[in-house]
């Protein structure tokens, strides 16, 4: 187990074994999404009035951080709240942090999105309102709509996250049932001029996405929620069926003039991620293969995907010769079958294991860039040439734990886990698969 102060502290001699070498490709990865590096050129001049920072997401505490440390002037004028997840604080000195329950909404984060409503009152258009946004941000600012069951909502959310429902998917429905996600958040902050800075973490970086968008319109509907839930097999109860198909209730377009003159910017995306990653394969002799920024799908068959373009690079040379790497973004799902504890980077490692099959000169590690795969305390773990073998010495049959959705136990019982704790920035899911060896 290894954690993010150690792959520091190895970062100058990561370069000679290929998985020290694949964990300070992620290092790089993560560096370069860093808030206090991606948010600061981005920070606007002072208004002539008040400064209220509001943020949600895994990242929002340390952006947060970075308005702090470069606003420009004395910090008397700023005041906000910004709401993380537990274990991802920062030491504000005028932004208050708050807590809350992440995957699993929970009151915290109800609270926080009532406080932020209740400041929004009164602002005036000499005042600037700065979202700091990240994902995460959709359930740690989950407040139900008027007439949304707070059970309801739970249910739903949870429902989804475990059917292999998109991300996009998801957020379309947790706009419908919010009181603050789709824009509503920004409309209650009119006049006010409003800046939002965007840390993406879904593919495609639409801002209206990440977080489910508190600060930024999607034209969306409650028809297209209940499509998606019966697509599901997720029950709907009938008073939610009803306001779900009120047109009045659904949340405000785009084109809603009240939101025209906000600013949105995108900081910070996997590509840049990837981008990072690649240069520092270069510098080690090894030619980058970024195979996509945006890959979606279920994780065990987009690891076999890779598995198939790493043979023909082995095999053919095609469509590159080694050394290389493979590099690839995106947010894959899990539809949870079994028992098993793990998120969707070891469970891609774990069906890439058993693909390659203990194919020699390849190494490769999957990881989450907030440090966190689905609910555990790994960030994801590193596959080596030896990792079946490994395993049947341990008793370990890969098939079996892979129907059980185990990758965690898989990995952490080779000690192949990587714990890294919170990075504080999240773009979701960086692999990198790293074929033959540099001279």
């Amino acid at each position: 187990m290894t954690n993010l102060n150690e792959l520091k502290s190895r970062h100058a001699t990561a370069a000679g074994e290929p998985c020290a070498l694949l964990r300070k490709l992620f290092l790089a990865a993560v560096d370069a999404v860093d808030p206090l590096r991606v948010v600061p050129p981005h920070l606007p001049s002072r208004p002539r009035g008040r400064t209220l920072v509001f943020g949600a997401g895994k990242a929002s505490a340390r952006m947060a951080l970075a308005l702090e440390r470069h606003w420009s002037g004395e910090l008397e004028g700023v005041q906000g709240l910004v709401v993380t997840r537990y274990g991802h604080d920062e030491h504000c000195s005028r932004i208050e942090i708050v807590e809350a329950g992440h995957p699993m909404p929970d009151d915290a984060g109800a609270q926080a999105a009532r406080r932020m409503l209740e400041m929004a009152r009164g602002l005036g258009p000499d005042d600037l309102v700065i979202f700091l946004i990240s994902g995460g941000g959709s359930a740690l600012l989950s407040l139900p709509a008027d007439g949304v069951a707070p059970e309801e909502k739970r249910r739903i959310n949870g429902a989804l996250l475990k059917c292999g429902a998109t991300i996009q998917e998801i957020n379309c429905v947790r706009k419908q049932l919010s009181a603050v996600k789709g824009g509503r958040l920004a409309l209650a902050c009119h006049p006010a001029q409003v800046l939002t800075l965007v840390i993406s973490d879904v593919p495609g970086d639409d801002a209206a996405v990440v977080a489910s968008g508190p600060s930024v319109a999607q034209d969306s509907s409650g028809a297209e929620a209940l499509a998606i839930l019966a697509r599901h097999g997720i029950a709907v109860s009938t008073p939610l069926t009803a306001l779900l198909s009120d047109p009045a209730r659904a949340a405000p377009s785009a084109a809603d003039l009240r939101l025209k003159e906000h600013r949105v910017v995108v900081v910070a995306t996997a590509q840049q991620a990837l981008q990072a990653a690649a240069a520092a394969a270069r510098e080690h002799g090894y030619t980058p293969l970024v195979l996509g920024d945006s890959i979606e799908g279920e994780s065990r068959e987009i690891a076999i995907m890779h598995a198939g373009i790493a043979r023909q690079i082995v095999r053919h040379g095609q469509p590159l010769a080694g050394p290389c790497v493979i590099l690839s973004g995106g947010e894959t799902t899990v539809t949870v079958r079994g028992g098993g504890r793990g998120g969707r980077n070891a469970e891609f490692l774990l069906s890439l294991a058993i693909a390659l099959d203990g194919a020699e000169g390849i190494h490769a590690i999957a990881c989450d860039t907030d440090g966190i795969d689905g609910t555990e305390d790994n960030a994801g773990a590193v596959l080596r040439p030896s990792t079946l073998r490994r395993a049947r010495e341990l008793g370990l049959d890969a098939k079996a734990r892979l129907a059980d959705n185990d990758g965690y136990s898989f990995f952490q019982q080779l000690d192949d886990l990587l714990i890294t704790g919170p990075t504080r920035t999240n773009v979701n899911d960086f692999r990198a698969i790293l074929i033959g060896a540099a001279t």
